[in-house]
C-alpha cells in the first residue's frame, strides 16, 4: 500500500514502487563519506578555500580579530627581552652593583605589557567565539536549507537519522574548528615568527640548536593527521547509525513495533553493539597522536638543556654570551614551544575536520533533482480554475527499470469542479499520478498541466499554493490543535479556525476537549483517533483553500463509522473543487463525476461509476470483488 504524508512535512515516505520509490534506502554507514575522509587530506587546500569563504560576511570582525591576536603575539615575546634587560643592566650591570631604578622600570614595563595582553586575549576571545559560532550557525541553516529544497526522492532513499546526523553531529564537530582556528594560526604564527627573530637576535648559533628538529615532526605531524581523518569519519559514520537507530526505535511507532513483536531486547542489542563500536572509535580518535604530541613536548622540553650544554662549548671557545642572553633565549625558547605545538594541533585538527567538512559539503553539493526554471511563471492570481490535465506522461522513478514504467503514455483531463477517481490494484500507478500534479516527482516524457500551464514552467512555490493534499498518512506535530492548523495559514483567526474545523466536522470533538483548540496532539498525533487526525487534515486543507483537492486513500485506514464521518468531511472540501482522489475503497467514489482505472501503468478504462458497471470491464471485476470480500 503506497503511502504519502501531508506535503507541508513530506512525512511518512518509503520507498516502493507504488508509494514513492526513488530509491534503495542508504545504508547506515552511509559509505560514500568514507570515500570522502580517505581523500580528505590531500584536499585540505581546497577544504580551506571552502571554509573561508563561510567567514566573509563578517570580515570586519576578523580584521579586528586579527589586530589583536597580532598586536597579543607582538606583546608575548617583549617580556623575554626585557628580562634579559633586567639582568645585563639591572641584576648585574658592568658597575657590579644591582641597579634598582632600571630593575624598577623594567619590572612595571612587564606588569603593563601583561595586563594588556590579557585584556587583549579576553576581547580576542569573545570575537572569535562570536564569530566562529555565527559561522557554524549560518553553516547549519545553509544546510537545512538546501535540504528543504531536495527533491521527494532524496528522503526516500535515506535515512532520516543520517540526515539529522548531518545537521547536529557534523557541524557540531567542527565548532572548534570554526570559532579557534582564526585566532589560534594568527596568533601561534605571530609568536613562533617573533620569537624566531628574537631568538636569532640574541644568538643565531643557539637557534639552530632550537630548531633543527622542526622539519621532522612537521613530517610526522602530517602522517599522524592522515589516521586522524580516517578516524573521524569512521566516528561520523558510527554516530550517523546511532542517531538512526534512536530515531527509527524510539519515536511512537518504533516504539509501538518493538514492543508488539516483543524485540525490545533486540533493539537494546543493536544500539549497545553501535554505542560500543562509537566508544572504541572515540578512544582510538582520543589517543592517535598521543604518542607523537608526547615525543613533540620531550623534545620542546630538553632542548634549554641542550642549550646550556651548546652554550657552554661556545663560550668556552670565544663566543660572546652572557648570563642574561642565556636566560632571555631560553624563556624565548619556552615560549616558542607552546605556539609550535598550538600549530601543530590546529594543522591536525583541520586534517581531523576534513573529514567532517567532506561531508557537509557532499550534502550542500547535491543537487535537486526538481527546480525552477529560469523563466519559470506564477499561475495567474485572477483564476482559480483548477484545470487539471495529463498529455502522454511517461514516468520511471529514479530507481526503476525504464523497460518497466510506473505510467505509461497516460493521457486524461479533469474539468475544474469535476471529482475525478482513480482506481486499480496496488503498484497500478495510482498513487504516482498524485505525486506528479504537485510536481514532486518529474514526469520522464509528456506534460501534467494544470490550468493549462506545464508545471515544469510554474514556480513550484505557487503551484503548491493552488493544490492541497489529504493522505492515508496524516502528519501531525508534536504541538497544540490550532498549531497544527495554522500550518496551512499562520495569519488565520481562531474564527477561521473554528470555520475549518466545523466544515471538516471536527470542531464539536475539538471543544470536547479540556484545552479545546489548545490541546497538544502528541508525536505525530497519537493522542488523537485515526478519524480525528483526519478531520484536523481535512481542516488544514480547508484552511488553505486550494483550488485542486489530492485525496490520496484518505480513509482507507479507517473503521466504517470513522470513514463515514471523515467521508462526509470529505465531501464538504471537494465541493466546488476539482478534486483527485486516489481510492482503494470503490464504495467512496461511487458519486464520482468520473473513474480512471488503472492497471499497469496505463489507464485501461474510464466513465462513471454505472457506465463502467455496465461494461463488464476490469472495473466491473473489482467491484464485485470488493462486494464479495465485504
Amino acid at each position: 500500500m503506497s503511502r504519502m504524508g501531508d506535503v507541508a512535512s513530506a512525512g511518512g515516505l518509503r520507498g516502493g514502487r507504488g508509494g514513492g520509490g526513488g530509491g534503495g534506502r542508504v545504508s547506515g554507514g552511509d559509505r560514500d563519506a568514507q570515500k570522502a575522509a580517505n581523500a580528505a587530506a590531500p584536499k585540505i587546500p581546497h577544504l580551506l578555500r571552502r571554509i573561508s569563504t563561510l567567514f566573509i560576511p563578517y570580515r570586519s570582525a576578523l580584521i579586528v580579530t586579527g589586530i589583536l591576536v597580532l598586536v597579543g603575539a607582538a606583546l608575548t615575546v617583549i617580556p623575554p627581552l626585557l628580562t634579559q634587560q633586567a639582568f645585563d643592566l639591572g641584576l648585574f650591570p658592568s658597575s657590579g652593583t644591582p641597579n634598582i631604578p632600571v630593575l624598577f622600570e623594567l619590572v612595571g614595563l612587564m606588569v603593563l605589557i601583561w595586563i594588556v595582553g590579557a585584556a587583549l586575549g579576553v576581547w580576542q576571545t569573545y570575537l572569535t567565539a562570536r564569530v566562529g559560532n555565527r559561522v557554524m550557525g549560518d553553516l547549519r541553516i545553509r544546510l537545512f536549507s538546501h535540504l528543504q529544497r531536495m527533491e521527494l526522492a532524496f528522503f526516500t532513499r535515506t535515512k532520516t537519522g543520517i540526515i539529522q546526523s548531518r545537521l547536529q553531529n557534523d557541524v557540531g564537530g567542527v565548532a572548534s574548528v570554526l570559532t579557534n582556528t582564526v585566532s589560534s594560526v594568527l596568533g601561534n604564527t605571530v609568536t613562533v615568527i617573533a620569537a624566531l627573530v628574537a631568538m636569532l637576535l640574541l644568538s643565531w648559533q643557539l637557534t639552530l640548536v632550537a630548531v633543527i628538529l622542526m622539519p621532522l615532526l612537521v613530517s610526522v605531524q602530517r602522517r599522524v593527521g592522515q589516521v586522524r581523518a580516517r578516524i573521524a569519519s569512521q566516528t561520523q559514520e558510527s554516530l550517523s547509525d546511532m542517531t538512526a537507530i534512536t530515531q527509527e526505535t524510539l519515536s511512537v511507532s518504533g516504539i509501538l513495533l518493538a514492543k508488539s513483536f516483543n524485540r525490545q531486547r533486540a533493539e537494546i542489542a543493536r544500539y549497545s553493539a553501535e554505542n560500543d563500536n562509537q566508544i572504541q572509535l572515540q578512544v582510538r580518535q582520543q589517543m592517535s597522536g598521543q604518542w607523537f604530541f608526547a615525543i613533540v613536548q620531550i623534545v620542546l622540553s630538553i632542548v634549554p638543556a641542550v642549550v646550556y650544554l651548546v652554550a657552554g662549548y661556545l663560550i668556552a671557545g670565544g663566543v660572546d654570551i652572557t648570563a642574561g642572553t642565556i636566560v632571555a633565549f631560553t624563556t624565548v625558547q619556552a615560549r616558542l614551544m607552546w605556539p609550535l605545538l598550538g600549530l601543530m594541533r590546529v594543522g591536525l585538527d583541520l586534517q581531523t575536520s576534513g573529514a567532517l567538512f567532506a561531508r557537509i559539503f557532499e550534502y550542500l553539493d547535491l543537487k535537486p533533482a526538481i527546480t525552477d526554471a529560469p523563466d519559470a511563471v506564477d499561475l495567474p492570481s485572477t483564476t482559480r480554475a483548477g484545470r487539471v490535465e495529463f498529455d502522454h506522461v511517461g514516468f520511471v522513478y529514479p530507481d526503476g527499470e525504464p523497460e518497466h514504467p510506473t505510467l505509461d503514455d497516460v493521457s486524461f483531463t479533469v474539468e475544474p469542479g469535476q471529482f475525478a477517481a482513480f482506481v486499480g490494484p496496488s503498484g497500478a500507478g495510482k498513487t504516482t499520478v498524485s505525486y506528479l500534479v504537485p510536481r514532486l516527482y518529474e514526469a520522464s516524457s509528456g506534460a501534467v498541466r494544470v490550468d493549462g500551464f506545464d508545471v515544469r514552467d510554474v514556480r513550484h512555490e505557487s503551484l503548491i499554493g493552488r493544490l492541497g493534499i489529504v493522505s492515508q498518512e496524516t502528519y501531525l506535530f508534536h504541538a497544540t490543535i490550532a498549531e497544527n492548523l495554522r500550518y496551512a495559514r499562520p495569519d488565520a483567526t481562531a474564527a477561521e479556525l473554528e470555520d475549518a474545523a466545523r466544515r471538516a466536522n471536527i470542531h464539536e470533538r475539538i471543544m470536547s476537549f479540556p484545552g479545546g483548540y489548545d490541546t497538544v496532539v502528541g508525536e505525530r498525533g497519537y493522542r488523537l483517533s485515526g478519524g480525528e487526525k483526519q478531520r484536523i487534515a481535512i481542516a488544514r486543507v480547508l484552511l488553505k483553500d486550494p483550488a485542486v483537492l489530492i485525496l490520496d486513500e484518505a480513509t482507507s485506514a479507517l473503521d466504517s463509522i470513522s470513514e463515514r464521518v471523515v467521508q462526509d468531511a470529505l465531501d464538504a472540501a471537494a465541493d466546488g473543487r476539482t478534486t483527485i482522489a486516489i481510492a482503494h475503497r470503490l464504495s467512496t467514489i461511487v458519486n464520482a463525476d468520473v473513474i480512471f482505472v488503472v492497471d499497469q501503468g496505463r489507464i485501461v478504462e474510464s466513465g462513471t461509476h454505472s457506465e463502467l458497471l455496465a461494461r463488464d470491464g476490469a472495473y466491473a471485476a473489482l467491484y464485485a470483488q470488493q462486494l464479495t470480500s465485504a
